[in-house]
């Protein structure tokens, strides 16, 4: 990550630190594959973090519309991934290909107050819409992380999978970890556009049950109160999904823990569902 000097992130080790979990996260996204040319993106709430200093920034931009209202925004910093950058460049230097936003009163449009003039990803009404959710319902999750992997993109091509809890049991019987990882399982919502209050409201309600939420034949959106955690249930949920796709490229159907051993793991581990 580049120097501190001159950057937002100066004399703050907390919000250095959560932008540096960030720019990890950033970096295994695109080592594992999931995060081709510019796809993916990565929110995170900092709103905790914001001192005086920070809020009496001015802003580096015009007012930009959200194109709705999210009243339980007003006043909300959130660092974002950039619009039409690269995981590999946020990886290396997230100040750089990421920019930190205040969301005006008026709870409908934001500005940038840091570091570079840099518009967020395409994608920032939907992760608004989301982190507006969350807020709403006093969740502590801060992080909104939207990735492709190959492996869980490619079920969602079979209709079978897509509906409800199927993907879910179906991973979670693969290896013990998944079910104990990702104990709330993965909703599914049907193919809308990319970057839509459609897809944005169709991923909210799925969040009502779920943590991490697939969108047919686009990507995974995972919310957790770290980027960290958020990345960790979709690895978790890929694992299982390579285990199934090997076996059945070795030619079998694979056998799977049983629903009494998945109801066991629920027991021992005081899992939700």
């Amino acid at each position: 990550m580049e120097t501190k000097a001159n950057t937002i992130l100066e004399n703050r080790p907390e919000l250095e630190k959560r932008v540096g979990e960030a720019a990890e996260v950033a970096g295994y996204l695109w080592q594992k594959g999931w995060a081709e040319r510019n796809g993916g993106n990565i929110t995170l709430n900092i709103t905790d973090l914001v001192d005086a200093e920070i809020r009496a920034k001015p802003a580096i931009s015009a007012p930009v519309p959200i194109g709705r209202v999210l009243p339980h925004l007003k006043g909300g910093y959130f660092f974002c991934k950039g619009t039409n950058l690269r995981m590999r460049d946020l990886a290396r230097y997230p100040m750089e290909n990421g920019s930190v936003i205040r969301v005006l009163d008026d709870c409908a449009s934001y500005v940038i107050i840091a570091d570079k003039p840099v518009r967020p990803t395409s994608e920032i009404a939907s992760h608004l819409s989301i982190h507006n959710y969350l807020i709403g319902k006093g969740s502590n999750y801060k992080a909104v992380l939207h990735t492709h992997p190959t492996d869980l993109v490619a079920m969602t091509h079979n209709p079978a999978f897509l509906k409800k809890d199927v993907l879910s049991y179906l991973l979670w019987s693969m290896i013990p970890e998944t079910r104990a990882f990702c104990p709330r399982g993965l909703g599914i919502v049907p193919y809308a556009l990319p970057g839509s209050f459609e897809l944005a409201d169709a991923t909210i309600e799925e969040l009502a049950e779920y943590d991490v939420v697939m969108w047919e034949k686009h990507g995974v959106t995972s919310v957790s109160e770290n980027i960290m955690e958020a990345f960790d249930m979709v690895d978790t949920l890929s694992k299982s999904a390579q285990i199934y796709l090997t076996a059945k490229s070795m030619g079998f159907e694979p056998q799977g823990m049983t629903v009494e051993q998945m109801d066991e793991m629920k027991i021992a581990f005081n899992l939700p569902k």
